[in-house]
């Protein structure tokens, strides 16, 4: 009858404090690498990152607040300016087309994708501006209080839009300049797979918001 080998109890004790040992060394070294790897800027990108897609959820919303306010906007002018009709067209086909282009925070980094949202919300800004010129010629329209109260909302909005964008372009050129730059290229080439996110081209007077008051 075989029987188990009897192990003194201090070489066990010792056994029990050498597996802890261990343990605690292992600790101590993963929480090194992760102060060390967090010193590198190795978590930088992922947070700047955040912060991007964050900002551009904003740019979204705002510009589609904008479209929202568009269907009330042309029904109020049809209601005075029937006879107007290719400038009201034209403000349906563009709200039409910047609402179908659409970018979510995985296709930031896609130029020509970003160029063609941004290029459909530039044509609606300017067939918004040709139909506050029509709305010039009709006092009764100005005056109207349903008219009045979507002006407020849309000078507002734009107000918003340009804020929004700001801070995209701000959130994002810190971002790019993270991941070309060393060391945060090194992470965003060998852990994180992160390009550059594509941002607003500057054009003339984009650092004010379109003019959308009606009369003095």
């Amino acid at each position: 009858m075989s029987t188990m080998p009897i192990v003194p109890a201090g070489m066990r004790c010792a056994r029990t404090i050498s597996r802890i040992v261990r343990a605690l060394v292992m600790t101590a070294m993963l929480g090194l690498l992760g102060t060390a790897l967090a010193g590198c800027g190795y978590n930088t990108i992922p947070t700047l990152e955040e912060r991007a897609k964050g900002a551009w959820g904003e740019v979204q919303n705002q510009y589609q607040r904008r479209a929202d306010l568009i269907p009330n906007l042309v029904e109020t002018v049809k209601g005075f300016a029937q006879q107007e009709r290719e400038v009201l067209t034209q403000v349906i086909e563009a709200r039409a087309k910047a609402t179908q282009v659409k970018i979510d925070a995985s296709t930031l980094t896609d130029p020509a994708k970003f160029k063609e949202f941004q290029d459909a919300q530039a044509g609606l800004s300017g067939a918004l501006g040709r139909l506050m010129i029509v709305a010039e010629r009709y006092p009764d329209l100005k005056s109207n209080q349903n008219f009045l109260a979507l002006q407020s909302q849309l000078e507002g909005t734009e107000n918003r839009i340009t804020v929004a964008r700001r801070d995209y372009i701000e959130t994002v050129r810190a971002y790019n300049t993270e991941v070309r730059t060393f060391p945060g290229v090194i992470w965003a080439k060998l852990f994180w797979g992160a390009r550059p996110m594509e941002t607003f081209t500057a054009t003339a007077g984009s650092e004010r918001p379109p003019n959308v008051r009606f009369g003095s």
